[in-house]
């Protein structure tokens, strides 16, 4: 499970919302859900991903957050050849972190 003691420690202040967006946007290939967010049945270039924090609510042991997260899907195209055609796409993420040791657990949201 993916830490992100940086946020844990900066809730409250101003610099939670960067601290939160740069902890994920760091994590490596694989620690978001967003294999199941693609849309055309493609797979997910894990080489970049761009959060936004939507919101962030105190829930007592825990913070909950809602972020869009955009990233690429990489779709087969009906070219010539075996190349891939990058789509953008976005999906929004609840992210629960635990107080008490920074755990973070991710939820794909459903489309809205």
């Amino acid at each position: 499970m993916p830490r992100l003691p940086q946020s844990v420690m900066t809730w409250g202040s101003p610099a939670f919302v960067s601290r939160l967006k740069s902890e994920i946007e760091a994590l490596p290939a694989g620690g978001l859900p967003l294999d199941f967010a693609t849309t055309q049945g493609g797979r997910l270039d894990g080489e970049r991903v761009t959060v936004t924090v939507l919101q962030a609510v105190d829930a007592g042991d825990a913070i909950h957050a809602r972020v869009g997260v955009l990233f690429t899907e990489l779709v087969g195209g009906c070219s010539c050849g075996d190349e891939l055609m990058p789509v953008q796409a976005r999906c929004e993420l609840r992210v629960e972190i635990a107080k008490a040791d920074a755990v973070a657990r991710f939820v794909l949201l459903p489309d809205r």
